[in-house]
This record gives C-alpha cells, sequence and structure tokens, in this order.
C-alpha cells in the first residue's frame, strides 16, 4: 500500500483548461499494512474524492511499516491519517474517514448542493 495511486489526470493544455482551472488537490493518507481500518480509510476517502473532487486529485497512500521516515517528515501520530499537502495549508485528519461532513470541514471542502 506504499505506492501513489495510479490515476492519470489529463494536463491543463491536454484537457483545454485555462490557467483559472482549479488545482489538483494532493492527497496522502498514512496507514499502518492493510489492515481493516486502513483499507476503510482509503475506500471512504476515494468515496469522498470522486464525489466531492471529480478529476482534481491525486491520493498517494503510505504505509509506515515500509516507509516510517515519511511518517516522521509530515509528523505523524495515529493511523490512519489523512495530510492534505496541496493546496495549502496543508491539512491532517486523523480516522478511518467515515464521517463525511467532518472530513469535507477538515478539508476546508464545501458540501456541493445536490
Amino acid at each position: 500500500m506504499n505506492e501513489i495511486i495510479p490515476r492519470r489526470r489529463k494536463s491543463n493544455s491536454e484537457a483545454g483548461q485555462t490557467e483559472a482551472s482549479p488545482e489538483v488537490w494532493n492527497l496522502r493518507l498514512y496507514v499502518a499494512g492493510q489492515t481493516e481500518k486502513s483499507v476503510t480509510a482509503f475506500a471512504n476517502l476515494k468515496k469522498i474524492a470522486e464525489e466531492y473532487l471529480a478529476g482534481r486529485y491525486r491520493i498517494e497512500v503510505i504505509d509506515v511499516t515500509r516507509n516510517p521516515e515519511l511518517a516522521r517528515n509530515d509528523q505523524i501520530i495515529a493511523l490512519p491519517t489523512l495530510v492534505r499537502k496541496l493546496p495549502p495549508p496543508m491539512r491532517k485528519i486523523i480516522g478511518d474517514l467515515s464521517k463525511t461532513e467532518r472530513v469535507l470541514i477538515g478539508l476546508d471542502l464545501q458540501p456541493s448542493n445536490k
């Protein structure tokens, strides 16, 4: 689980987008192996990202049992932890991300009125 989840996005020039287009969100999920909680956190993150950031996100999953130095760099103290690297400012959310409203608030995303 320590690899970047493949998610090819078209560049601004490929997609015909302008400089004013929304930026790509860089999300990093820290986990400890493929535990039930880790798998649940990833599934919840994927669902939220598809619904609220469709086409504008990149998820990187870091297994701290394989890459502990990355966890130290981002000062991770609990697992699973989601880190929003981009757009700034950096934000962290701890847990399995099952409470969508709290995750949206933590990421500073506004729920869309559907």
